[in-house]
């Protein structure tokens, strides 16, 4: 989909907030998502390189992401919540590299969820999101679809004021 450049961004005083959650086929340690686990640091390593990344959500173990932060209402649901400068920083990232390699084998590691997991919203710069915050944009967004609360990148919204 083609999407005006003025979306990409970034917006003088906004960052952009993005979730997605997934259900692993099976738990931390299994073999059967070793190649996720095995590179979950090093795909978040690179991430903070990109230019435009702000800020990644981390559990008590940096190695293993957010793996040990409970999504509301399930704790078996994996988060992932990010800051960025902009939509065009994140879609750079995630649309490249091994971040690009992994999110195409999403199918060996996730299952596929019945409803949308993943959105995005703008935040004041400066602002960390939580994983309460994320979980009703995520609940707005199913209800809704995109708006300007709580979008993707199908239809990207500017931020508001």
């Amino acid at each position: 989909m083609d999407t005006p450049d003025a979306l990409l961004g970034p917006f003088e005083g906004f960052h952009l907030a993005q979730v997605n959650i997934g259900r692993l086929v099976a738990p931390l340690g299994d073999p059967a998502i070793e190649d996720f686990t095995k590179n979950l640091s090093r795909v978040n390593d690179q991430g903070r390189d990109m230019p435009g990344f702000v800020w990644l959500l981390e559990g008590s173990d940096p190695e293993m992401g957010a793996t040990d932060i409970a999504w509301p209402g399930d704790p078996e649901m994996f988060v992932n919540l990010t800051v960025w400068d902009s939509v065009g920083a994140l879609r750079a990232f995630a649309f490249s590299g091994e971040h690009r390699t992994l999110l195409a084998r999403r199918k060996e590691f996730f299952h596929k969820l019945p409803e949308a997991a993943a959105t995005m919203w703008w935040v004041p710069a400066g602002t960390v999101p939580t994983v309460q915050e994320a979980h009703d944009r995520l609940a707005h967004f199913r209800e809704h679809g995109p708006t300007p609360h709580a979008f993707f990148f199908q239809r990207l919204f500017a931020p508001e004021g």
